[in-house]
C-alpha cells in the first residue's frame, strides 16, 4: 500500500540518516522543505521533495495537504500507560493540601496503583491499556516506551510486561518495554528493602530475560525510594541480563543519581526537576540524554526541568509525557509541547526536536524514527491548515492535528470516536 501526500505547505524535520539526536544550539534548527510532497510505501518513507520536482508516482491513496504542515509523529519515551485505575481521589487530596510524599506515606501513590493492579486480571488490564494507547495514537504519538512498576511482585510485574508485549503485537505503534520493578518498596518488604532488591535481581530479572519481556531496566532513584547503592545494584543486575538502563532521577532531590546514570551509560536520565551544575557537567560528553516531563511538573505543582540551562550548556533534551495515574494522567504530547514552551521557555523548534528525534533517541530508535528521512518508518502528522508551526504549542488544549499515520497506517483523526 502506498500513500502520496502532495502540496504540503512545509515538510518539517527533514534530515539525513546520520543524525540521531540534536543538541544545544542545533535544537533551534528544524530543517524543512516548502511546497513539498512525501511518498510512503507500506510502513516506510521512500521519497520526498519539492512539488516542482515530483516524479510520475502512482498511489492508491493521495492526500492533498494544501495549507498544512507535515512532520514526524511524536516519540514519547517515558510512560506508565499500563495501569489498573485512575487515582482521582489523590488529586483531590493534593487540592486539600497534601503533598505527593504525604499521600504516598498514607498508602497512596505507587503502592495504591500496585494494590489495584494486583486485583485485576491480565485480560482486564490489557483492555484498559489498549484504550489508552489508541487515544494517544490519535493525538499524534507514533512510538512509545511503557514501563512496568505498578506490580511490585513477581506475578504482577510479569503480568504488566506481558500486557505490554501483547500491545506491541496488536497495534501498529512502535513500543519499547522497560522493567521498573524498583519503582517503590511494597508493603510486604517495607522493613526489609534488601529482600525486595534480592527478589528483583534473583527472581524477576531471570524470568523477564528468559521470556524477552523487556528492552530496558529502570529504577526510581530518590530519597525514600531507592538509594544510589540500591540503584547501582539494580542497574548492574539489569545489564547482566542485557537490559540497558534508563533511570528516574532528581525529581525531588539531587544527590548523585545523574552521575550514576552516566557512569553506567544509561540511555536516559528522566525527570531532572532538581538539577545542579555538577549534574550538567557530568552529562557533557556523555551519550546519556536528559528527558524532561513538564506535564508532571504542571500536575504536581513542582519545579520544571531547567531546559534552558541544559540546552544553553550544549546538551540535548527530550520531552515525554510521563503518562501515569498519579502525577501525569495524560499522554497528550501536544500539551507536553505547549508546557515545554510556556513553562520551560523552549522555542517551538526546540520542543519539536525534543519530542521527535530526541524522543526517538531516548527510546533507542532514532535510526528508524523521529525524522523525515528516506528509509525511516512512516510515522507522520498532518496538521490542519495553519499559518505557521508555532500554532501547535501556542494553542494549548486545542488540537490542530488533522491526520495521524503510524507505520503506514492512517489513524482516525483525534476528534473522531472509535
Amino acid at each position: 500500500m502506498s500513500i502520496l501526500i502532495i502540496n504540503i505547505k512545509e515538510l518539517l524535520q527533514v534530515r539525513n540518516q546520520d543524525i540521531i539526536k540534536v543538541s544545544g544550539q542545533d535544537m533551534k534548527s528544524l530543517p524543512s522543505i516548502k511546497n513539498a510532497y512525501l511518498l510512503i510505501e507500506d510502513d516506510t518513507i521512500v521519497d520526498f521533495g519539492k512539488m516542482t520536482e515530483i516524479g510520475n508516482f502512482s498511489s492508491n491513496n493521495v492526500i492533498d495537504a494544501k495549507g498544512k504542515f507535515v512532520l514526524p509523529a511524536w516519540c514519547d519515551s517515558h510512560t506508565h500507560i499500563v495501569f489498573a485505575e485512575n487515582r482521582e481521589q489523590e488529586f483531590v487530596d493534593r487540592l486539600n493540601g497534601f503533598s505527593y510524599e504525604e499521600i504516598a506515606n498514607r498508602g497512596g501513590g505507587i503502592l495504591n496503583s500496585a494494590k489495584m493492579l494486583g486485583k485485576m486480571t491480565e485480560s482486564e488490564l490489557y483492555d484498559k491499556s489498549l484504550v489508552r494507547l489508541m487515544q494517544v495514537m490519535k493525538s499524534g504519538t507514533g512510538a512509545i516506551e511503557i514501563k512496568s512498576g505498578y506490580g511490585l511482585s513477581l506475578e504482577s510485574e510479569l503480568k504488566m510486561l506481558r500486557v505490554i508485549k501483547r500491545i506491541k503485537e496488536t497495534l501498529p505503534i512502535t513500543v519499547k518495554a522497560t522493567f521498573l520493578g524498583a519503582h517503590a518498596v511494597p508493603y510486604l518488604y517495607r522493613e526489609n528493602k534488601d529482600a525486595y532488591l534480592s527478589l528483583i535481581i534473583d527472581q524477576m530479572l531471570p524470568k523477564i530475560s528468559e521470556a524477552h519481556l523487556a528492552d530496558y531496566i529502570d529504577v526510581f532513584c530518590e530519597k525514600g525510594y531507592f538509594s544510589l547503592e540500591d540503584s547501582e545494584r539494580i542497574i548492574k543486575a539489569g545489564q547482566a541480563h542485557g537490559l540497558k538502563a534508563k533511570i528516574h532521577v532528581n525529581q525531588f532531590n539531587a544527590f548523585g543519581g545523574v552521575a550514576l546514570g552516566v557512569k553506567y551509560k544509561a540511555l536516559s536520565v528522566d525527570h531532572l526537576e532538581q538539577l545542579n551544575d555538577d549534574d550538567i557537567d557530568v552529562l557533557k560528553n556523555s551519550d546519556t540524554i536528559p528527558v524532561a516531563l513538564p506535564t508532571c511538573s504542571f500536575f504536581l505543582g513542582i519545579p520544571y526541568t531547567p531546559a534552558r540551562k541544559l540546552i544553553d550548556s550544549g546538551l540535548p533534551i527530550a520531552l515525554a509525557s510521563d503518562f501515569n495515574p498519579g502525577s501525569s494522567p495524560s499522554g497528550n504530547m501536544n500539551f507536553v509541547l505547549s508546557s515545554a514552551c510556556i513553562k520551560m521557555k523552549m522555542s517551538p523548534e526546540e520542543a519539536i526536536n525534543a519530542a521527535t528525534i530526541n524522543g526517538a533517541y531516548a527510546m533507542g530508535i532514532s535510526k528508524t524514527h523521529g525524522t523525515i528521512t528516506k528509509g525511516k518508518k512512516a510515522n507522520i502528522l498532518i496538521t490542519d491548515p495553519i499559518s505557521n508551526i508555532n500554532i501547535l504549542p501556542y494553542s494549548f488544549g486545542q488540537s490542530y492535528i488533522d491526520t495521524v499515520i503510524i507505520n503506514g497506517n492512517i489513524i482516525k483523526k483525534p476528534q473522531e470516536s472509535t
